[in-house]
């Protein structure tokens, strides 16, 4: 299956970042993907909670979810919306930080809301809260595709490795890893995480990034790492997108996933133990 890795760098703006997600969807079909990926929060980046209740929308009025549904159905392609920034009807007025897996056939086949959420202290100048303005969800998805079962996760979620077991012990054989992941922790973090998921699993690893400094109406323009990874499940990197916005192709063979899971079955071999 040819795969596109889509990265990008959204602004604040819904409404701006649609053209250039659509534009660069509609490239990767034509260079022949049938299965697409984008980052997460595809329709826009932005920690200001006022801003983000005036432009986001609820799913079922999303522009770009829409818009990016009719698309996958005119590609006749699998499309990853790595994730969108939603309003929900929560009491607490949080949004939900949602990924949707459309088929070619524009219908959602899977809705995962990301579980972890990234609450840190990357410096003393530099701290993060997703959990005041974001609902983390309660429940891993594993779909199946006719190319192979995927097993969807969001950004933070990386750095918890009994996830990833998990889903591939589902059957998962595709994991898939949308981010914004933050420029320090990208650069210290990022690729060894991901070897790492995939060598512990046996799975693919495909990981659409955001990338870059992203424009805000108000406050300091938040940056991250770029670097889309398509990963192996023998754990090497087939494809980096690099820091540019564009579009990133590699060729899945799901035949190297039962190999990799023959040659080491760790998967087979959990123990119970005691302790600490």
């Amino acid at each position: 299956m040819k795969t596109a890795l889509v990265q990008l760098s959204t602004s604040d703006d819904p409404t701006r970042n649609l053209p250039v997600t659509f534009d660069l969807i509609a490239e990767a079909a034509g260079r022949g993907a049938g299965f697409v990926l984008t980052p997460e929060v595809t329709n826009c980046v932005s920690s200001d909670r006022a801003h983000q209740n005036a432009v986001l929308r609820h799913e079922s009025d999303d522009q770009t979810l829409a818009t990016l549904r009719r698309e996958a159905e005119r590609q006749g392609i699998w499309l990853l919306i790595g994730s969108l920034a939603l309003l929900t009807n929560d009491a607490d007025g949080r949004f939900a930080n949602r990924s949707f897996l459309v088929a070619p056939d524009g219908t959602i086949a899977a809705r995962y809301d990301k579980i972890h959420m990234f609450d840190v202290n990357v410096s003393e100048t530099e701290q993060y809260r997703e959990s005041a303005g974001y609902r983390p969800g309660a429940r891993a998805v594993v779909v199946p595709t006719p190319f192979g079962r995927i097993g969807m996760t969001v950004c933070y979620d990386l750095r918890f490795p009994q996830l990833y077991r998990r889903l591939a012990k589902a059957g998962a054989e595709i994991l898939t890893v949308p981010a914004a992941f933050n420029d320090t922790t990208g650069a210290a973090h990022w690729e060894a995480l991901l070897r790492a998921r995939a060598i512990e699993t046996g799975a693919y690893v495909l990981a659409p990034a955001q990338t870059g400094s992203h424009a805000a109406h108000n406050g300091r323009p938040r940056r991250t790492y770029g670097h889309s990874l398509a990963v192996s499940p023998w754990g090497e990197v087939l494809a980096d997108g690099g820091t540019e916005v564009g579009v990133t192709l590699v060729d899945l063979d799901l035949a190297k996933v039962g190999r990799a899971r023959h040659r080491v079955p760790s998967l087979t071999h959990d123990r119970d133990f005691e302790g600490p």
